[in-house]
């Protein structure tokens, strides 16, 4: 039997068993490697996870007489005490994830492959556990290859955000050709969790998002309301406040043109990147799928570019970012022979047509994005009944946060600042 060793001894991470590791680790490794010793090493800081535990496990292992190592990142379900729905949303957007890793990715590469072009990059999947309550995804661990998180307060520079809009390109582009093979059939047919939605997956689950983000807006009005000029913005903030939710549902709706399989949460935390020997980022990873989706492809544009990006580089760059974007779309396409379903101005008013979606999760994850770990309410510590509590704390740090930050400007004000220009808050 093989040693175990771990960090912790209670949460999430006692679902990690000797029969899983040896599992994970054989459809690693093959029929042959024999587990001698594991043990559980976390290495993410509070503010890196919001939905899932992420930890590791270290593995030692022998295959054909030589010793060796390998470790594995696991995402855990968290198992909050917040009722039955939470947990049934959690566990929802694990089988959501799980699905992606084992079915979706493999189809989206053996469609670049078949273009003669290289696979997404993406973490491998080894395995999943689905029983209820003890979820668990069994990933590669990259960081022996290099890849790191990038800094999310520093926000994200041109090399580093167009990496990410390149490969999400490509996966869109992908994706449309998965689409195609069965024209009869719509990619939400196909799978059996994309229609799953963590936003509306059970109706608490639902009404805690929407109560989250009114508690964004409520912290906007507040602030807006003490700076001049912005009289409009704080008008459009008081307007849509208690309607958010339904304002995200239009942003969502299904356009022949521009559907493609999204990432659903492409923003800094999601992404690995390496580096070369002068610390240019030359290649990103994608990670943490658990709200894919069919949408348009500007959802996910304006995701990652209004939460992961200073406001300031964001309008500087935006037409290079999308112009970036079409370019890697378009060389996937083409490769298979097809032309793109629009242009590049056609894209570029999809952009703006999705802005809204973009704001409003730009201003849910701008209080993230600032924070240090301590300035981040700890979920773990609340209970369903304790839900309105946990909101109240949360609209108190955050605001706290985001008022005495000197990147208030550049991270907050210029989410309005462009919707003013672009007619979007009146």
């Amino acid at each position: 039997m093989a040693t175990t060793e771990t960090t912790k001894s209670a949460g999430p991470q006692n679902n990690i068993t000797e029969t899983y590791v040896e599992k994970v680790l054989k459809a690693d490794k093959g029929n042959d490697a024999q587990l001698t010793s594991w043990s559980i090493k976390d290495f993410t800081q509070k503010g890196d996870n919001y939905a899932t535990v992420v930890t590791s496990v270290s593995v030692n292992f022998s295959l054909h007489g030589q010793n060796q190592s390998v470790s594995y990142v696991v995402k855990i379900n968290p198992q909050r005490d917040l009722g039955k729905d939470f947990s049934d949303m959690f566990g929802a957007i694990f089988r959501k994830e799980a699905e992606f890793y084992e079915k979706i990715i493999p189809l989206l590469n053996s469609e670049l492959t078949t273009l003669g072009l290289r696979q997404l990059r993406m973490a491998k999947w080894y395995y999943s556990f689905l029983e209820e309550g003890r979820e668990m995804i069994f990933l590669e661990d990259l960081r022996p290859r290099g890849y790191q998180m990038f800094d999310r307060r520093k926000g994200m520079d041109v090399p580093h955000a167009t990496l990410v809009l390149q490969e999400l390109a490509r996966m869109h582009a992908a994706s449309r050709f998965l689409q195609a093979r069965t024209p009869d059939q719509d990619l939400l047919d196909k799978f059996k969790t994309i229609k799953t939605d963590w936003l509306n997956c059970t109706d608490s689950g639902g009404q805690m998002f929407h109560n989250m983000i009114s508690t964004h807006f409520s912290i906007a009005e507040e602030l807006l309301h003490k700076v001049e000029g912005y009289e409009v913005a704080e008008q459009w903030i008081i307007k849509n406040k208690g309607d958010c939710s339904s304002i995200l549902a239009s942003q969502l709706m299904r356009n022949a043109k521009f559907d493609v399989i999204c990432h659903g949460d492409c923003w800094n935390n999601n992404l690995l990147f390496r580096y070369n020997e002068v610390g240019d980022p030359v290649e990103v990873i994608l990670l943490d799928l658990q709200m894919n989706r069919v949408a348009s492809l500007a959802t996910d544009l304006n995701y990652l570019l209004y939460t992961s990006l200073h406001g300031k580089d964001r309008k500087a760059h935006v037409y290079d970012y999308l112009a970036s974007y079409y370019e890697a779309f378009t060389k996937v396409m083409e490769a298979g022979g097809k032309d793109s379903t629009f242009t590049l101005p056609e894209l570029h008013q999809e952009y703006k047509n999705k802005q809204e979606y973009g704001v409003i999760f730009g201003l849910f994850t701008v209080g993230v994005m600032l924070a240090e770990g301590n300035d981040i309410p700890d979920m773990d510590e609340f209970k369903e009944v304790e839900i309105p509590k946990l909101m109240e704390v949360l609209r108190q740090r955050t605001h706290e946060l985001i008022e005495s930050n000197p990147l208030f400007r550049s991270r907050f004000l210029a989410v309005f600042d462009e919707m003013n220009e672009e007619g979007t808050t009146t």
